[in-house]
């Protein structure tokens, strides 16, 4: 996933940021966006080495949700935490849909799935997020519906029994499953209450989706198996990298962009993501990808490419 606690929705007013305001600062951002959510499934992977997978999120997004709230009560004011009970609900639930069904599952599969056939099975999250809306009532165009169809297209491919080499089909379907997760996660956390301040927001749906995880490692017996001297020194690197940059840097950028940026230039990171995300699980894992995942991987971007243009030229 983007790997962060991140509501997907934009403050109001960003969808009307035109492109006379992008900026050197903002292309900037984009960029430090795609590296940084590109590079935590490489990070991700290498956590999971050595570290019990729900374990290490739950220690990642408790401690990513701790550090941006006590930064917000620092600068803003304890008074700016102060949400209503119904916006902590929806932060929590928005938490755990994101980060527990999610980033969980993901995390799971990643001890066993290539981190880049990972980040082209998540990069379809935008095209669940145009169906959701479609069984609400807001219809896509035709444009957005065939790159929906051409997506679906693209992850069959990936998805079919022996296409990914010897990557088990459980493993895909749970990365499948957590991409679902997370879009369901996005779409509510537009429909629902959540706190103004989308860092306030965020940081509580760390803090909650970190104890969601914490609960289910315990329920799966992580913690039998926990051995922290065990555990390696780059597995703690990739975890305090997930937090300070990936969590942290990566999301203070996204919630940035959104108030000076076109939505639909920011949700440019979905497909762009998974490109940095082959190349770095090859440049550092040497994890290679078979030539019917490319052409699946490929097939979803470009679906993604054709949904993510057509809602930037509708929401301008």
């Amino acid at each position: 996933m983007t790997s962060v606690g991140t509501p997907t929705s934009a403050p109001a007013g960003s969808g009307s940021v035109t492109a006379a305001r992008i900026s050197g600062p903002v292309w900037a951002a984009l960029a430090m966006l795609y590296v940084v959510w590109g590079s935590t499934y490489l990070g991700i992977r290498v956590v999971v080495e050595t570290m019990p997978a729900l374990f290490s999120g739950a220690v990642r997004f408790l401690a990513a949700g701790a550090l941006l709230l006590g930064l917000l009560a620092v600068k803003e004011g304890s008074a700016a935490l102060r949400v209503t009970g119904r916006q902590l609900a929806s932060a929590g639930l928005v938490g755990l849909l994101l980060l527990v069904g999610g980033n969980g599952m993901v995390v799971i599969a990643e001890g066993r799935v290539p981190s880049g056939l990972t980040a082209l099975l998540v990069a379809a999250v935008p095209l669940y997020v145009v169906v959701l809306r479609a069984a609400f009532g807001d219809r896509p165009g035709w444009t957005a519906l065939a790159g929906v169809l051409l997506g679906l297209a693209g992850l069959a491919v990936l998805a079919v029994p022996g296409s990914s080499g010897s990557v088990k089909l459980g493993g895909v379907l749970l990365v499948l499953a957590a991409a679902v997760s997370w879009s369901v996660g996005s779409f509510l956390s537009s429909k629902l209450p959540m706190p103004g301040n989308p860092l306030v927001a965020s940081a509580y749906e760390m803090l909650i989706g970190g104890a969601g995880c914490a609960v289910v490692a315990l329920a799966r017996g992580e913690q039998h198996g926990l051995d922290l001297a065990a555990v390696s020194t780059r597995s703690w690197v990739a975890l305090a990298y997930l937090v300070l940059v990936g969590s942290l840097v990566g999301f203070t950028a996204y919630a940035w962009l959104l108030q000076r940026a076109p939505l639909g230039l920011v949700s440019t990171y979905a497909y762009v993501n998974p490109v940095v995300a082959v190349f770095l699980g090859w440049l550092v894992l040497g994890e290679k990808l078979t030539g019917i995942e490319l052409a699946g991987g490929l097939v979803v971007v470009a679906a993604v490419c054709v949904v993510v243009s057509t809602e930037r030229r509708g929401r301008r």
